[in-house]
């Protein structure tokens, strides 16, 4: 059976990495993005140069869909695109995610609160119940995988930065938990990337575009991570070399 994947926010930074090397390893990757149209259909250009065709039989190697995840309608409209372009789900990356400029906690509105809720937390749930629907064995699917991104922020709880990012994330720490629980029966595994200091485009949005630099001499590895050491540890929880492990955290943040 062909491997299937979707990556939410699969444009640019751990999303694409993951893409690429799913691609390397057999998956047809749905490459899902909000704004970044050109980043995404790169990221698609190069799967299909890697591959040497940009078709597997009759299916696409890759495809690029523009999708709001934190609206329902739009969700939906992801996944069905998957159904009919590439066929059956077998993955689903949670990679999709936000945060806004540096603040503390008693700085913060309600708009941006739930900006960031709706994208990194509603966003996430949605996906995972369209997952859900289509790898059950309670819905006739065959199983399959769920990788969440949370982040180390997660447990450090970024003060005077992103709290509300930080609260997001252990929100994503507490759906791996319950979900994996849920469907470990019915053949569907779900486990979390928990990312460190890592050299991507987020720390810019953030206001601090070297963010990584400044930081990393707290990092007992002395140094930032590259999205690729993320995209690496999602590929093996994925695969079958991961087939006892679920509701299970990997950190991926030079011992931070």
């Amino acid at each position: 059976m062909a491997k299937v994947l979707v990556v939410t926010g699969g444009s640019r930074g751990i999303g694409a990495a993951t893409a690429r090397l799913a691609a390397e390893r057999g998956y047809a990757v749905c490459v899902n993005y909000l704004h970044s149209q050109a980043a995404a259909h790169g990221v698609v250009d190069s799967i299909v140069q890697a591959g040497g065709r940009a078709m597997v039989g009759d299916r696409p190697r890759a495809i690029a869909v523009a999708a709001d995840i934190s609206l329902e309608d739009e969700v939906l409209r992801l996944f069905q695109t998957v159904d009919e372009q590439l066929g059956p789900l077998t993955a689903l990356v949670n990679n999709a995610g936000i945060l806004e400029q540096q603040r503390r906690v008693d700085e913060l509105d309600a708009a941006r609160l739930n900006r960031v809720f709706a994208a990194n937390v509603t966003g996430s749930f949605l996906c995972a119940r369209e997952a859900v629907k289509r790898m059950s064995t309670k819905y006739g699917g065959v199983g399959g995988a769920i990788v969440n991104v949370s982040s180390v922020a997660a447990r450090l709880g970024s003060p005077g930065e992103y709290v509300d990012y930080a609260a997001s994330k252990g929100a994503i720490d507490s759906l791996t938990i319950g979900l994996a629980k849920e469907v470990a029966a019915e053949g569907i595994r779900v486990n979390a990337v928990r990312p460190g200091f890592i050299y991507t485009d987020i720390h810019a949005r953030g206001g601090e575009p070297d963010r990584v630099e400044r930081v990393q001499s707290a990092v007992p590895m002395q140094r930032g991570g590259q999205a690729v050491e993320v995209a690496q540890a999602i590929l093996w929880l994925l695969s079958s070399e991961a087939s006892y492990t679920t509701g299970s955290f990997i950190d991926i943040a030079g011992g931070k």
